[in-house]
């Protein structure tokens, strides 16, 4: 019996373009949350030089990874793999629900400072 791993699969020049552009936005949503890589490091259960690699492009992200990873940044999954998701119902986004989307993509230090002034408003209006 080989005890011997298989060998690594080779990457097309398409597949590896897509990796560069799924790292990159990995690298996008992580700052734009204010996550460090060694934050995510830790989500994933991975090392921090292994978040760097997959923000440049030069590891390969496990699709298992893709539901902890979109959670973790708060964005779909078809955000992080650059498809447009289609909408779950038809017509115009309730006002609200834009709102909240826009918050949810806001850096967190900014969406509780937008809370607290939320929180603010309602106890007054409940008055």
């Amino acid at each position: 019996m080989h005890d011997r791993a298989p060998a690594p699969m080779a990457i097309s020049n398409k597949e590896r373009a897509f990796f560069e552009r799924l790292g990159e936005r990995v690298a996008q949503f992580r700052k734009t949350h204010d996550i460090t890589q060694a934050q995510l490091a830790e989500a994933l259960h991975v090392s921090q030089q292994t978040v760097q690699a997959y923000e440049v492009g030069r590891r390969r992200i496990p699709v298992s990874a893709l539901p902890v990873l979109a959670s973790t940044l708060a964005v779909s999954i078809e955000a992080l793999i650059g498809e447009k998701s289609q909408p779950a119902k038809r017509g115009p986004t309730p006002k609200l629900q834009q709102q909240v989307e826009r918050l949810a993509r806001l850096p967190k230090t900014k969406q509780r400072v937008v809370m607290e002034m939320l929180e603010g408003l309602l106890s007054q209006a409940a008055r």
